[in-house]
């Protein structure tokens, strides 16, 4: 377990790594410059953060933890399992695109392979939630009621859905989508693989 001090570097790191992201894309966080300006040597960083990848994977874990506390804060109101998974998809995306050099770490943090990385099942299990209206699992036993089954259909198609997202992310990225049309492609995707959830 860390200390406070060493929590407190850790944020300091990444708050510098996303200020670099931010303003110059992933290729501006460079290992060196984030530890000059985070004020730590280059030796204490690596010690954090192996890999420039895992740091890009840190600061969009963060700014996942911001999208989790919006959808507490303001659940998705909508009747159907695929309107509140739309839903947040969106705004995640209308949150990313603020920030398109984040979307863009979100990205290829998610599809490359040396990444070792949780976030695709956090986005899932997000999804997962605001479909089934499930309750957070932090700390619940596996396969308790509200736990998903990883490895069933429902979960699956939700997983599906959370691919969908990634693609249409990165088509828009790329300038080939806009967002009104990322959001139609959500919303056909979601709605068959969402009807049973």
């Amino acid at each position: 377990m860390r200390s406070r001090s060493q929590n407190q570097r850790r944020k300091r790191i990444v708050q510098t790594a996303t200020a670099l992201a931010l303003r110059g894309g992933v290729e501006a966080m460079q290992m060196r410059a984030v530890a000059e300006r985070a004020g730590v040597a280059l030796g204490t960083l690596y010690r954090y953060f192996p890999s420039k990848m895992d740091l890009v994977v840190a600061v969009v874990t963060e700014e996942l933890d911001l999208v989790e506390t919006s959808i507490s804060r303001r659940p998705p109101t909508a009747e159907t399992a695929a309107g509140r998974a739309v839903d947040v998809l969106m705004r995640a995306t209308r949150g990313l695109m603020r920030e398109p050099e984040l979307a863009d770490a979100l990205v290829r943090s998610l599809i490359m392979a040396e990444a070792k990385t949780e976030l695709g099942v956090r986005i899932t299990d997000l999804l997962w939630r605001v479909a089934t209206r499930a309750p957070a699992s932090a700390g619940e036993e596996a396969g308790s009621p509200e736990s998903p089954d990883r490895d069933g259909p429902a979960y699956i198609r939700v997983a599906s859905l959370a691919s969908v997202w990634i693609f249409e992310l990165l088509e828009l990225l790329k300038g080939d989508r806009d967002i009104d049309e990322v959001q139609h492609r959500l919303e056909v995707a979601a709605e068959p693989l969402l009807a049973h959830c």
